[in-house]
């Protein structure tokens, strides 16, 4: 494991960013600076498809176009990592500062020929789940669409990217207004033109924006669910009281699943908890007749809560039910443990002065 701290480019500014809008925003931007139209399909040329850092590099804007943006006190907008700790399975946490002085986190996940990067999607949690060290820290604020966006385009292995999954800090669909900004920008022709297919929302199931996430977006789909039965989901996940797994469920299905996207559920296995055959077999039935997966994740360990992981002959026994129903069901890969694996866990240590491997600075 290392660690660094790059040079302090991070630091925030009173700059308006470039990265981070849309075409249509571009226009709007060209339109009241009496720029061409067509200006606005250029800059986002430049912005995602070029990934130049300086409205300088725009060498088909005329130079007084370009002195406009300037003096309009607009910049492209990469702002560098603040801090990022490197494990020995090549998996990277990024730390990203926010403009109320926390951070948050980015990861970067290699393996083999794809190359995955996990981005963050609010300051902190309001889901207060009880497993997650993120919703510990509470809610500080929504991220901008240039702050998730800048997530993909700051780290050094931006162009070797293979897929997108907003599974870091914060409910996505908490944020939508900038997640979808986020989502139109990495799919459209004149962003980054990426398919849908190579990117996943996840989601606790919030109900209030997931009919709009059904409806506008292509976007592959992990709900975390954690346990089939409400009460006992209710006491991990503070949010069955609000939207219940059956409201969730009776919403996905009236999806087609069966060629555009996949559906996913999430499931921590936790020992003693939710890992045993009623479970599984509980699980089966109440996913049963749906076009979905389920991915069963090993509980990476925080403070102050005292539940363990399920051990591997017991998670496959759990997977083996779910596939003997039917169901597709694969165990995920543990990485990047020695850096503190667990979503949250490193800006929570940059939050108490701590480094990534928990020593006082």
């Amino acid at each position: 494991m290392s660690f660094f701290s790059p040079s302090p480019s991070h630091i925030l500014t009173l700059m308006t960013h470039l990265l981070g809008k849309t075409l249509q925003e571009l226009q709007d931007i060209a339109t009241s600076l009496e720029m061409p139209r067509f200006t606005a399909k250029q800059m986002a040329q430049w912005i995602y498809e070029k990934r130049i850092g300086r409205i300088e590099e725009m060498t088909n804007l005329s130079l007084a176009n370009r002195q406009k943006l300037t003096d309009a006190g607009y910049d492209i907008g990469l702002e560098s990592p603040a801090d990022a700790a490197v494990s020995r399975d090549g998996t990277i946490r990024y730390l990203f500062a926010t403009q109320v002085g926390k951070h948050i986190e980015s990861v970067y996940i290699p393996d083999h020929d794809r190359a995955t990067l996990c981005v963050s999607s609010q300051i902190g949690c309001k889901m207060n789940c009880y497993f997650c060290m993120t919703g510990k820290q509470g809610f500080s604020g929504q991220l901008t669409t240039h702050q998730i966006m800048n997530q993909i385009f700051a780290i050094p292995e931006s162009l070797s990217l293979t897929n997108l999954v907003f599974m870091g800090m914060g409910e996505p669909l908490d944020n939508w207004a900038e997640v979808a900004k986020a989502l139109d920008i990495i799919t459209s022709p004149w962003g980054m033109a990426w398919s849908p297919k190579r990117v996943t929302v996840s989601t606790i199931g919030q109900m209030q924006h997931l009919p709009d996430f059904l409806a506008n977006s292509q976007c592959h789909l992990a709900v975390s669910l954690h346990s089939p039965f409400a009460d006992e989901r209710a006491r991990l996940m503070p949010v069955e009281h609000a939207y219940p797994t059956a409201d969730v469920l009776a919403l996905l299905r009236q999806q087609d699943w069966s060629h555009q996207r996949d559906l996913t559920f999430e499931y921590i296995i936790f020992r003693g908890l939710n890992d045993d055959a009623r479970h599984a077999h509980a699980l089966a039935k109440l996913l049963a007749g749906l076009e979905c997966k389920v991915n069963l994740i090993r509980f990476h360990a925080i403070p102050d809560v005292e539940l363990e992981t399920s051990d591997t002959a017991q998670m496959e026994h759990f997977r083996d039910i779910l596939t003997g129903h039917g169901l597709t069901a694969t165990i995920r890969a543990s990485r990047g443990e020695d850096i503190y694996a667990a979503c949250g866990m490193l800006s929570s240590l940059k939050r108490s002065g701590k480094n990534a491997i928990g020593q006082e600075k």
